[in-house]
């Protein structure tokens, strides 16, 4: 499935390794990046409002839907600050030397660690509904850790967490589009299909993220704090209001990582680009101004 009204290229961005990505539009450069478990395509709403005043990119990650998933060799190999050059690369590739960027999910905590390591070319940040890794992993305490199994799950060595997804893929897949929505409607039958078609493909990546997840990315996160490094861009989060659910305060963690920091609840489910387009697009437009 497509974007409607976007050209698509594959555009090598490491060496073996090529994006699938969509663009339109001219104007100041904006990359949206998807989260789990989907594709690009759950910027679809979103990317084509922007697209009428921006050049939008959207690719699918290293690993997800359409883009090149290279072996797990090594821990490194899907680090988010790999991930993170790749979009770099991306937008090099594509004549854009400065961006904004833009992330749901796995695609936030990719874009955090863009903003992070490459400073002088994120011009504006967005992160939708998640917390930065090293946060993510330290509010998960107690029962309530058991919301996030599938982190631990997927945190495990290989093999067996590859297994046991891959052996009903489409149900756990779905569990999660199913759980994390407010609203069934907001992912139509054809984009479901097409969100468990490209996870089932891509098991063992999925994982491998999941996996750099729980160790050098944590690693990386640790080593920026005691460093004192912290997001120099504006910022803008969205999040549902789970902080209050899990018994954290989210503005706090986030104020650790980011210097002009917007923070807003947005009242519904996690897949906020497709339930409250409308919403995502307000608020990047004003991120886009600060």
């Amino acid at each position: 499935m497509r974007i409607n009204g976007f050209a698509y290229e594959r555009v090598t961005v490491a060496d073996g390794v090529a994006l699938n990505a969509a663009v339109a539009g001219s104007g100041s450069p904006i990359v949206l990046l998807h989260g789990f478990p989907q594709t690009h395509l759950m910027w679809r709403h979103v990317a084509a409002d922007l697209a009428a005043d921006h050049t939008v990119i959207v690719p699918d990650l290293r690993g997800y839907g359409d883009s090149d998933k290279p072996a797990e060799t090594g821990p490194d190999v899907y680090a988010k600050r790999t991930m993170a050059a790749d979009v770099v690369a991306l937008a090099a590739a594509l004549g854009h030397d400065r961006f904004a960027l833009a992330g749901h999910d796995r695609g936030a905590l990719v874009a955090i660690r863009a903003g992070l390591d490459h400073p002088a070319t994120i011009t504006h940040l967005a992160s939708l509904d998640v917390l930065p890794t090293l946060d993510s992993w330290d509010v998960l305490r107690g029962a309530s850790a058991a919301v996030g199994f599938h982190l631990f799950l997927m945190a495990q060595p290989p093999g067996l967490p590859e297994k046991m997804i891959s052996a009903t893929a489409d149900d756990f897949f779905g569990y999660f589009l199913d759980l994390w929505s407010n609203d069934p409607e907001a992912i139509p039958a054809p984009v479901r299909a097409e969100y468990l078609r490209a996870s089932r493909e891509a098991v063992p990546s999925i994982v491998a993220d999941y996996r750099a997840t729980a160790g050098v990315d944590i690693a990386h996160d640790r080593a920026d704090l005691a460093a004192g490094n912290r997001l120099s861009m504006p910022v803008t989060v969205l999040q549902q209001d789970w902080g209050a659910a899990l018994g954290f305060d989210a503005v706090a963690l986030w104020e650790r990582w980011a210097a002009d920091l917007r923070h807003r609840t947005v009242s519904c489910g996690h897949f906020m680009a497709e339930e409250a387009p409308a919403v995502v697009v307000k608020e990047l437009r004003e991120l886009l101004t600060r």
